[in-house]
C-alpha cells in the first residue's frame, strides 16, 4: 500500500468541497491509503470513513509526510487570492514542504486564480512547477499554467462523476405529484436584499401557478441557511407546508437530493453541477465566471447577478418554460451531460501514475 496525503478546503462545512473530496476518494486506486488534512478531522473521518488530521498542525503535517509517498492537492480553487491572500501562502507552503520532503506531488482538478498579487503569482508558479502531474477543471486555469510553461490536463469538474446516494429513506414524502423546485443560494455581496426579495416574490408566484414544492438546499449551512430560512418562511406564509429546508452533510446524499427535483435554481457552481448530473432542469444565477461558463456550455437559463432582472415576472416566465422543458425531455442536453460525465473521469488518470 502507498500512503497519500490529501489537501484541500476540507472540513469547512462546504458541500461543494466535501463533494470534491468524496470524488477524489472514489477515484483513488485501491493500493493508495489516504490521509486527509482537515479543519475538522473527526467530522471528516465520520463523513468519509478515512483517517484525517488537523490541517493547521505542523506536527501533523510533518508526521504525515514522513509516513507518505504521495501528496494530492485539490481540487477546487485553492490557489487564488480573491477571498483571502492567505490561501496561496498556506497551500503553496504545504505543497513546498511536501516537495521538499521528497513526496510525489499531484495537483488534482485545480481551479487556478484569480491571482491579483505578485507574491501569490510567484508562490503559485513555484508550487505548480514542482508537481509531477496536474489536472485543471477550466480553460482559464489551463491557459494560465501554459503561460508559465507548465503542462496540465483539462477536464470538467470531477463532481460531475461523483456517485450519488438516494435520499428515499431520509424524506419519506419525496415522491410528489406536483413539481419540485430546488433553490441553492449563497451569501454574497451582490445578492442584495432587493434581489433576494425579487427571487422570493418570483418563487411565490411560481408556487401559486404550479403548486410546486420548494426545497431550499444550503450547501454551506453556516452562511447559506439564514437565506434559506427567510425564503422558506415567506413561502410558507403564502402556501403552508409546501417549502422546506433540505440539509445533507454527506455530499453523495446532497447530490442525491436532485434525483427528485424537476427544476434547480442555483448560484453555487456545484449546485448546478450536481443538479444537471442528476438529470434535472437547471437555471443558474451567476456571481462567478465558472457558473457563467456552465450557463453557456449547457444552454440553460440564467442571469448574471450584477444584471439581475428587477421584475420577478421575468424569472417566473423563464422558470415556467424550464419546467415545460423538463416535462418534454431534452435529449440534446442529456447527451451533452453524459459526455461531460465521461470527460470528468479523466481526472482519475492522474492518480494512477
Amino acid at each position: 500500500m502507498r500512503r497519500a496525503v490529501l489537501c484541500g478546503y476540507y472540513g469547512m462545512g462546504n458541500g461543494g468541497d466535501e463533494a470534491l473530496l468524496a470524488t477524489l476518494l472514489q477515484m483513488l486506486p485501491q493500493d493508495i491509503q489516504p490521509f486527509v488534512l482537515s479543519a475538522s478531522p473527526k467530522n471528516t473521518e465520520k463523513l468519509h470513513g478515512v483517517e484525517a488530521g488537523d490541517r493547521y498542525s505542523a506536527f501533523t503535517l510533518l508526521n504525515a509526510f514522513k509516513r507518505s509517498d504521495l501528496f494530492i492537492w485539490g481540487g477546487g480553487s485553492l490557489m487564488q487570492d480573491a477571498t483571502s491572500a492567505r490561501n496561496p501562502i498556506y497551500y503553496g507552503g504545504v505543497m513546498g514542504l511536501a516537495q521538499g520532503m521528497g513526496l510525489q506531488t499531484i495537483a488534482w482538478a485545480q481551479g487556478v486564480g484569480p491571482l491579483q498579487r505578485k507574491l501569490s503569482k510567484w508562490i503559485s508558479r513555484r508550487a505548480f512547477q514542482g508537481c509531477t502531474a496536474i489536472s485543471v477543471r477550466d480553460r482559464h486555469s489551463a491557459e494560465l499554467l501554459a503561460n508559465w510553461q507548465i503542462k496540465s490536463m483539462l477536464a470538467p469538474d470531477p463532481v460531475w462523476a461523483l456517485d450519488s446516494t438516494p435520499i428515499d429513506g431520509d424524506y419519506p414524502n419525496y415522491q410528489l405529484a406536483d413539481p419540485v423546485v430546488a433553490v441553492v443560494l449563497r451569501s454574497h455581496p451582490q445578492l442584495t436584499s432587493c434581489r433576494l426579495a425579487t427571487i422570493t416574490e418570483a418563487l411565490q408566484k411560481l408556487q401559486a401557478l404550479t403548486n410546486a414544492h420548494v426545497w431550499l438546499v444550503p450547501f454551506q449551512p453556516s452562511s447559506d441557511k439564514a437565506i434559506a430560512q427567510a425564503i422558506r418562511d415567506s413561502l410558507n406564509a403564502k402556501m403552508p407546508k409546501r417549502s422546506q429546508i433540505m440539509t445533507q452533510a454527506d455530499p453523495r446524499r446532497l447530490k442525491g437530493i436532485f434525483r427528485h427535483v424537476d427544476l434547480a435554481i442555483a448560484m453555487r457552481l456545484h449546485g448546478v453541477i450536481m443538479a444537471a448530473a442528476e438529470g434535472c432542469q437547471c437555471s443558474a444565477i451567476s456571481y462567478d465566471p465558472k457558473v457563467s461558463y456552465l450557463i453557456e456550455d449547457l444552454g440553460i437559463s440564467g442571469w448574471e447577478l450584477v444584471d439581475f432582472p428587477e421584475d420577478p415576472q421575468v424569472l417566473v416566465d423563464t422558470w415556467i418554460q424550464d419546467l415545460e422543458k423538463r416535462r418534454q425531455g431534452n435529449q440534446a442536453i442529456a447527451s451533452r451531460i453524459n459526455q461531460i460525465k465521461q470527460q470528468a473521469l479523466l481526472h482519475q488518470q492522474l492518480l494512477t501514475c
